[in-house]
């Protein structure tokens, strides 16, 4: 415990942050020792380059876009206050519904964890997926199992399924309705979160 309390004293806005986030005391310290050690520059941020350090990363065939995903707005560097936002998305969801109805959707809600995944596809953030971005991300996941037809054959038959308004894309609530059934947490959880 020691050592997490040493990382803990020198978090701003610890409170804060474990409400935003639902992260514990625990967790947080976890996270920002993972936090630092990734901080190789000692900056109190982390670069693209640092996420590529990470060989999960490093071999996952999304690995870019998952980077990408801690980038928004094309910044060059994430705090550590960012750092653990994106990861509370991964946070296992609570069932209990908050009294205040006024009250922020959690960070880790299901649409939040859809919204993240839709971002991996929709690279140019005009909140649709085109078939073009949709085979850029089958093409790295699937590359050496199917044939280029076969690969077309899956785009078009998952466009069709999932495009509600005909439009030959997919919109966020046409991904969200497609995806209604996916057991989320077990997709999109990390077991050392949990």
């Amino acid at each position: 415990m020691g050592l997490h309390s040493s990382h803990l004293s020198k978090i701003d806005n610890l409170t804060e942050i474990m409400e935003e986030t639902g992260f514990s005391k625990s967790h947080i310290g976890r996270l920002y020792h993972r936090f630092q050690g990734l901080d190789e520059s000692n900056s109190g941020s982390l670069s693209r380059a640092d996420f590529q350090r990470i060989g999960g990363l490093a071999v996952n065939p999304l690995g870019e876009r998952i980077i990408n995903a801690f980038f928004p707005d094309r910044r060059d560097t994430v705090d550590f206050r960012s750092f653990i936002r994106i990861l509370a998305c991964f946070r296992p969801v609570r069932m209990v519904k908050s009294p205040d109805p006024l009250s922020p959707e959690p960070i880790n809600s299901r649409d939040n964890k859809l919204r993240f995944a839709f971002q991996l596809y929709d690279q140019d953030r005009d909140g649709k997926i085109s078939r073009d971005e949709l085979y850029q991300v089958l093409f790295m996941m699937m590359e050496a199992e199917v044939t280029e037809d076969q690969l077309d054959n899956i785009i078009d038959r998952t466009i069709q399924e999932a495009d509600q308004d005909g439009d030959g894309t997919i919109s966020f609530e046409d991904f969200k309705k497609s995806l209604e059934k996916v057991n989320l947490e077990h997709k999109m959880s990390i077991r050392f979160l949990q």
